[in-house]
């Protein structure tokens, strides 16, 4: 099985930057896809952004720009830099991986969520 761990949320006024880091650990052969998913309060949970392990990446329209995903393979950690936050932005960040583990399936697994707060 594989685990995310992330840290990083907290919070912050409009305007300021968030760093989010989420690394995985278990028993896998490779971990696939990485990114960040959020659910607003009243929301549905939305992708934010994913990132390949050749470093391929692809955001929502309204974190472009101000959002960068990256990932460190070596650690199998995946980062979310946050810039020129606003309100809109608050929301629990859920840390996603895709991972192919020994018996050689691949499954898709989600961290505990960080809380983000933005206030205005």
């Amino acid at each position: 099985q594989v685990q995310l761990v992330e840290s990083g949320g907290g919070l912050v006024q409009a305007g300021g930057s968030l760093r989010l880091s989420c690394a995985a650990s278990g028993s896998f052969l490779s971990i696939n896809a990485m990114g960040w998913y959020r659910q607003g309060p009243g929301k549905q949970r939305e992708l934010v952004a994913l990132i390949t392990t050749g470093g391929r990446t692809n955001y929502r329209d309204s974190v472009k720009g101000r959002f960068t995903i990256s990932r460190d393979n070596a650690e199998n950690t995946v980062y979310l830099q946050m810039d020129s936050l606003g309100p809109e932005d608050t929301a629990v960040y859920y840390c996603y991986s895709q991972a192919t583990v020994p018996v050689g399936s691949t499954y898709s697994y989600w961290g505990q969520g960080t809380q983000v707060t933005v206030s205005s």
